[in-house]
């Protein structure tokens, strides 16, 4: 390894880049909502929409704002948390890494501007849209840069086995969805819920810490992948009554799942992501045990519909997974809400 230089700590970074207290009252409100539809006291569904991957600040402000407008027409039946993943799990470890690590994916890395940058967008996100939004937790030891504007976080699919992404998880405020592995053996994520929801004591940040376990730790389907690489979707009915079943016999706070339906429940067929959200839905109208546990789904959406490849150049079309465009997002929201 080559040290490069040492990062400013969060603390600094939030000193440097500061909420109003306008910011931070829009945050507790939303958080404080978000926690009443996990807690069962709000029966809306929550949608967290948004890029694969969070590219240019240009076009997913652009994009959030277009939520915005939706949020307003179907704010009684459906609560958004737009995706600004900034940085991303690459399987072989190749790839766009996300804005922490290149705020300009045609440049070199600079974490320090990333870590700038992944602040800057969110903040903006919040004080520009009034959204606080979701991040996924790649890197435990940076989720306190963004701590104080996020209101959801995930943990992947190949993080969700990672002791210090649990005892992390389980010192966060706002609900934390541990996706099943890739594997896709549920005990797995059932057993990173159970650590999130405990109190724990470790090692972060080079800190003795003491955390008081989250009781908003829940569940993301996201399908898997059999032995000889086939994906294999966990979100059929059959998925769900045994989901409840293994929740029941827990005794876990909260169940709640969120459904992804892009990865392998999808086969990565991002189209496919409309017909699985009805599916789910239909479920849910079927089954009331369902419809308690289902508290929403991961969707990833952009301008364009499909993805391009790094320097293509495209305005909101995605440069990791490919996402629906912004027309068929906007009407599957709305469908999503006429059946609720």
């Amino acid at each position: 390894m080559i040290f490069e230089r040492k990062l400013t700590i969060p603390k600094e970074v939030k000193e440097m880049y500061p909420l109003t207290d306008e910011m931070k009252k829009t945050v507790e409100q939303r958080n404080g909502e978000i926690k009443d539809i996990f807690t069962s006291k709000d029966d809306r569904m929550i949608l967290v929409i948004g890029p694969c991957s969070a590219d240019r600040e240009d076009s997913v402000l652009d994009y959030i704002s277009r939520l915005r407008e939706v949020q307003e027409k179907v704010k009684d039946k459906v609560f958004i948390i737009p995706r600004i993943y900034t940085n991303k799990p690459r399987t072989t470890g190749d790839g766009y890494k996300g804005m922490l690590h290149q705020p300009n994916p045609e440049e070199k890395p600079d974490m320090l501007k990333g870590v700038i940058s992944i602040r800057e967008l969110h903040m903006r996100a919040l004080k520009e849209t009034g959204f606080s939004c979701a991040d996924e937790m790649l890197y435990p030891e940076n989720h306190r840069y963004l701590d104080d504007v996020l209101s959801y976080v995930a943990v992947g699919a190949r993080s969700v086995e990672n002791q210090q992404h649990r005892l992390t998880a389980s010192g966060i405020q706002v609900p934390v969805g541990m996706k099943n592995p890739t594997s896709g053996d549920i005990s797995i994520m059932m057993n990173a819920i159970t650590a999130a929801q405990h109190k724990h004591t470790f090692i972060y940040r080079g800190w003795e810490v003491h955390s008081e376990g989250n009781s908003l730790a829940h569940a993301i389907l996201r399908g898997s992948v059999d032995k000889h690489g086939q994906m294999l979707p966990n979100y059929h009915y059959e998925d769900l009554i045994h989901l409840c079943e293994t929740y029941e016999k827990s005794g876990l706070e909260n169940p709640s799942v969120i459904v992804d339906t892009n990865h392998c429940n999808s086969g990565k067929q991002p189209l496919e992501q409309i017909r699985i959200a009805k599916e789910v839905l239909y479920s849910c109208k079927y089954n009331k045990d369902i419809r308690k546990l289902v508290k929403g789904f991961m969707i990833e959406s952009y301008i364009e519909d499909g993805n391009q490849k790094i320097g293509e150049g495209i305005y909101g079309k995605s440069i990791t997974d490919a996402c629906i465009g912004w027309e068929k997002t906007e009407k599957l929201i709305y469908d999503i809400a006429e059946s609720l």
